[in-house]
Order: structure tokens, then C-alpha cells, then sequence
């Protein structure tokens, strides 16, 4: 099997199951449950911790000393202070160099509750309930579920810091890690808004999943989404960057040949490969024929990528990577260097100048931080680095590219985040790839694309297809020429009509009990509700491999 094989399509349906709104039931607590109001397992944390702990670096602790609502000592303070809806945590350390800060809630939390953690950018199959497991790092929030209700404890988007949880019997721990890459940060004498901490009390009866998306839409008080249907193709799950300008245009002419009359045209997004200039001699007659066939541009680009020759003082550390070395051929642009953040940009502005309208920009987080998000654990930076400016904190400069490249792009663009954090990406981003977050509450979900390869067995990718189609979040699929033949057409064409005319929800009935729900059920507006069950296994069950 090619890099997409079956595995990495069930990867990529689990990844969404947890991002759709909003489901009428659940494993736990559905609408026939003991009606109550009250439920006591809500941890009692939007208020000042018990502790506050600072780190030089992780083997330099230093216990911080309280006094009301803020903690000190040796030239670090912590404060804390409410809002009107959370608890807001500032960081002061003139003349220090703080690499983290812990919080400590002493709560009891009761044996039996099961918990769902975030991802530090994207899901990679991986998102599950569980019980209690001490040392596992939950970047960004958590959720807990009792049975009877669900409860939700995080931080806002769009926080000054990388943030993660963890929960154990004795209570709950944030760890607010506010360092310049890899080292300490320099704030000088500025105050840091580390981070707000919000929670969602649930009720006994409430919709799991319901109680879910509520929770986020209070992390994310104002998501950017999309005000028209993203749906269409992209090449690389066929290609895999050895594609061709002609290749692209077959591509559109498929697009428009299937998409629906009337409604929101689809696009064709060109991937990886295209900076091959005797297969893509001109990318904007690219774009214009495009155009002409009633289809919508879009350019994969992969910003932060600097070439052979690029000045060192214009490049990010290669001690990012750790011991990884075959890694090191990866150059990136240290954008707090302003001529680096500069050339950064540039690669923006050009794709929007040769005409494509919607932009997917990737390997900003593995570009920046020298790993995936699932080999990030409880540390998303290795120690040993820095960037070249260290007045700000790995989360600060990550949130401020975003809002440049946004900048740069235009109000009009659609920016897919590819490999992009979505917590800081929210309300500048329209869309998220595999993103672990509840759809149309941070941005549009975009569940990777529908495959339509030899590689991948059809019965499998018809599925995935029909349930992507009615479930409203982003629809591209990548149509291998040799594998769409009528029977692919028909079905390719009954997904963007029902796509463009989807105006309900979709919703995994077994999404606490499994990574790759099975359950489904649709809802619309005029009642017509209905369950349906996909077979994601086959015969021969899930594939283990990743070959």
C-alpha cells in the first residue's frame, strides 16, 4: 500500500469523530438518564491554585510564596485574577528567565471518572476517553465524564503560552510552559498574560457531546469560518508531488464536471510538487485555467522552508531537532528575525498574486519546533534552543506568524492550517486539517482528504466519502485517474450535492467508547432524522501496519 493506506484513512475518521456537533446521545448520560441537576464531580479550579512552582529549567524549581491572589519569589511573580468567565494567570520575571510554571488545585477527584484529552496541533487517530492516567500530558484542556454529566476544564485560544493538563486522585495540575523555544524567556519588565482558564459545569442529563461544543465555543469566544462551502480536490493522496500542471487541470475539469449547478463552486488545491517548474512553467495561467473551467484555486505552500545557501542568521537552530539528525536538512526561517519573517511572507503574498484563492500552509509547527505534535508529549520544544529574539514565548511568536500570514493573504483568502496548532490558530484560521477540535466552534473541521486510489479499497473510501459529505465539514478528495471510473463519478457526485445542500448535523452515537466510531446519526430540520452504521474493518479487521 502507498503512505495512505488503510490505517491512516481510519486515522483520519477517528481524528473527526470528537469535532462534530452536536449528538442527542451518548455511552453515558443521554437523554433518559435520571433527570438531576446536580452533579459532584466538577474539579473546582477557575479560582487562585493551592501552589504555584517556577522553573529556570525543568532541574531548577523554585516555590513560589503566596500572598492573596499572587505567588513570589526571587524576582518571579505569578498572579492570578478573575474574569467573567474564568481566571486570567500573569507572569512577571524581570531579570529571570523562566522556562515553566506549574499550578496545583488540590481537589479530589473520584476513581471511575473518565477523561478525554487535546492534542498539541492536530489528532492523529489517537483521541480517546480513558481512566486516570497520572502522567499523561493534555495539551489545552480536558474533559471529564461521570456518567452522569460532562465537564470541561481549559484554556482559552489564543493563550501566551503552551499549555498543558495533567489529572491524578489528588487533584489537577496546569503547566504553563512559557519558554523561548527551547531556554528561558526574557520578558524584561513586561507582564504576560500567560494564559485564562475556563471551565464548563455540566448537568446530570445533558448530551455529552452537546455539553462538549459548549465547552468550546467558551475557549473560543470569536472563531473566523468559512461563509461558503470548501469542498473539491487535492492532488496528493494520488500524487504525491509528482504531479503536473495537466494533471491539476484534468483535476478541475473532474471538479466541475460532478460539482452542482447551483451552490458554492468546488476547488482544486494544488499540493506539494508544484515549485517543479518544467511540470508548472506558469502558475498563474495555472490559476486562470482553473478559473475558466468554474473551479476554485487553491496552492499548498509550505512557508517557513528556506533554501540551501540561506544566511545562518536568517535560520532557526538545528539543536531543535535534539539527536534527530537526519532532520537537519529541514532549514527553516527564524521568523523573530525580520528579514526572515519577511521572506516568510513573501511566499504568501506571491501565491495570492498569481490568483489562488484559498492557501493551505503546512510544516509550521514541525518547521518551528523540530517535531510532530505526537512526539511532542509534555514537551512541545526540546531543551538547548532559542529563537534569535527571546522577549516573547514559543506560543507569542507561533500566534503572531498566524495573525501575519493572515495579514499577508487578505480577508478573502480561505487558509487552510496544515500541521498548524489549532488553539492558537483559532479566529485567524478558516480551517483546521485533522483538526481535534469541535467543528464551526474553532474553525471548520477539515477530516483529511477522501482517497480514491487503487491503494485504498473502494468499499472503504465510499464510506468515508458518504459520511464526510453529511456531515458538513470540509469535503476534498484526491481522484487517482485510473481509479474513477462511472461507479466513482456517480458516487463523487452524489457527495457534492449532498454537501452543498447539508443543513444539519452529524453526530458519532459511540464516540466514548471507541477511536473510530461506527454509530452515526444525522439529523435535519424537518425531522428527517436517521441512524446509520459504516463498516470501517472489512472481513479482516483494522490494519496494524503502517506500510
Amino acid at each position: 500500500m502507498s503512505s495512505l493506506t488503510r490505517r491512516t484513512l481510519l486515522a483520519g475518521l477517528a481524528s473527526s469523530s470528537i469535532a462534530l456537533t452536536p449528538c442527542a446521545s451518548g455511552l453515558f448520560g443521554g437523554a433518559n438518564s435520571e433527570s438531576s441537576k446536580e452533579s459532584t464531580t466538577f474539579l473546582e479550579i477557575t479560582r487562585t491554585p493551592d501552589s504555584v512552582t517556577a522553573f529556570l529549567g525543568l532541574d531548577q524549581p523554585l516555590r513560589l510564596n503566596r500572598t492573596g491572589e499572587r505567588w513570589e519569589a526571587k524576582g518571579i511573580r505569578v498572579r492570578s485574577a478573575a474574569e467573567q468567565d474564568g481566571i486570567a494567570i500573569y507572569i512577571s520575571a524581570a531579570g529571570l528567565h523562566p522556562t515553566h510554571i506549574h499550578c496545583r488545585w488540590r481537589v479530589a477527584v473520584p476513581l471511575g471518572l473518565l477523561v478525554s484529552g487535546d492534542h498539541w496541533e492536530r489528532s492523529y487517530g489517537d483521541l480517546h476517553w480513558s481512566c486516570l492516567v497520572p502522567e499523561r500530558a493534555m495539551p489545552w484542556y480536558f474533559l471529564t465524564h461521570d456518567s452522569r454529566a460532562l465537564h470541561g476544564y481549559g484554556v482559552k485560544t489564543g493563550s501566551g503560552s503552551l499549555c498543558f493538563w495533567q489529572i491524578d486522585a489528588e487533584g489537577v495540575s496546569l503547566w504553563l510552559n512559557v519558554s523561548n523555544g527551547g531556554s528561558g524567556v526574557e520578558l524584561g519588565d513586561r507582564e504576560l498574560h500567560a494564559a485564562t482558564i475556563v471551565a464548563h459545569r455540566g448537568e446530570r442529563g445533558d448530551d455529552p457531546m452537546a455539553a462538549a461544543t459548549m465547552f468550546c465555543r467558551k475557549m473560543c469566544n470569536a472563531p473566523r469560518l468559512a461563509t461558503s462551502k470548501i469542498y473539491g480536490s487535492n492532488d496528493w493522496y494520488y500524487a504525491y508531488g509528482k504531479n503536473s500542471a495537466e494533471g491539476i487541470i484534468r483535476d478541475a475539469e473532474l471538479m466541475s464536471s460532478l460539482a452542482p449547478a447551483k451552490g458554492d463552486r468546488p476547488f482544486t488545491i494544488i499540493d506539494d510538487g508544484w515549485q517543479n517548474k518544467s511540470a508548472f512553467p506558469d502558475m498563474t495561467v495555472l490559476a486562470a485555467a482553473i478559473r475558466q473551467r468554474g473551479v476554485r484555486p487553491g496552492l499548498w505552500i509550505r512557508p517557513l522552508s528556506a533554501s540551501a545557501g540561506t544566511s545562518s542568521n536568517l535560520l532557526l537552530p538545528e539543536e531543535r531537532f535534539g539527536a534527530r539528525t537526519s532532520r537537519r536538512q529541514d532549514r527553516a526561517y527564524d521568523i523573530t528575525v525580520p528579514e526572515a519573517l519577511e521572506s516568510v511572507l513573501s511566499k504568501v503574498r506571491e501565491a495570492i498574486s498569481w490568483g489562488y484563492e484559498l492557501i493551505k500552509h503546512d510544516y509550521t509547527t514541525f518547521d518551528l519546533l523540530g517535531q510532530w505534535g505526537f512526539e511532542m508529549k509534555d514537551q512541545p520544544a526540546l531543551p538547548g534552543w532559542n529563537f534569535h529574539g527571546r522577549s516573547r514565548t514559543t506560543a507569542e511568536i507561533i500566534r503572531e506568524l498566524y495573525a501575519k500570514i493572515r495579514q499577508a493573504a487578505g480577508e478573502r483568502t480561505i487558509l487552510i492550517g496544515c500541521n498548524t496548532i489549532g488553539h492558537l490558530s483559532a479566529g485567524i484560521f478558516e480551517v483546521q486539517r485533522t483538526g481535534d477540535d469541535q467543528h464551526r466552534t474553532f474553525f471548520l473541521l477539515d477530516a483529511d482528504c477522501v482517497p480514491i486510489t487503487a491503494a485504498i479499497p473502494w468499499s472503504c473510501s465510499k464510506q468515508w466519502l458518504d459520511l464526510i459529505a453529511r456531515t458538513g465539514t470540509v469535503l476534498l478528495v484526491s481522484p487517482e485517474p485510473e481509479a474513477v471510473k462511472d461507479e466513482q463519478r456517480q458516487a463523487l457526485r452524489d457527495a457534492f450535492q449532498r454537501f452543498v445542500s447539508a443543513d444539519g448535523h452529524a453526530y458519532p452515537l459511540d464516540w466514548q467508547s471507541t477511536t473510530t466510531p461506527e454509530h452515526w446519526k444525522f439529523e435535519k430540520g424537518n425531522g428527517s432524522d436517521h441512524e446509520k452504521k459504516y463498516d470501517w474493518y472489512q472481513d479482516s479487521g483494522a490494519w496494524p501496519y503502517d506500510v
